[in-house]
């Protein structure tokens, strides 16, 4: 993944006045634990507003037609994740309005951080902990368990 790219989708979001949250393996490399990902992970307030406007924020960095597919009400119901793979890149972009029954936008800590002049609304390590630890993913124990030693957290 391009970090010009990954600047420039932020910048837009910030522009476009986005209310999301960074949240997975990009949120954990700006917390300090360096580890490979493969896409970006964002939480978004689910209303069609911000959707719409987070739409407008990728087509400021890629003319795809593909973002008008992305859809808020399909987020309410059965699909609370949209994986959107933009054209000629490498990585994949998330849209979770919630993550099982435990994490909702509403739910998540956030901290703002700024990289390059960009302003990032970051999930809190303790959040991002919160998230990982119960998983039966791998990658997910091992994040957990790096949060935990890298900022003291405890269950």
């Amino acid at each position: 993944m391009s970090f010009d790219r990954f600047l420039q989708l932020l910048r837009e979001l910030e522009a476009h006045r986005v209310e999301y949250v960074l949240v997975g393996g990009a949120a954990l490399n700006l917390h300090g634990i360096i580890r490979a990902t493969e896409d970006i992970d964002f939480f978004v307030r689910l209303e069609d507003g911000n959707v719409e406007r987070f739409k407008a924020a990728l087509r400021a960095v890629w003319n795809d037609p593909q973002i008008e597919e992305i859809k808020a009400c399909e987020m309410a119901d059965a699909f609370p994740v949209i994986r959107y793979g933009p054209p000629n890149e490498d990585f994949a972009i998330d849209l979770l309005s919630r993550l099982g029954t435990e994490f909702a936008f509403d739910d998540l800590d956030v901290e703002e951080v700024e990289l390059e002049g960009v302003r990032i609304r970051l999930a809190t390590a303790a959040t991002l902990y919160r998230m990982k630890k119960g998983t039966v993913r791998p990658i997910d124990k091992a994040d957990a368990a790096a949060l935990r030693e890298k900022f003291g957290l405890e269950d």
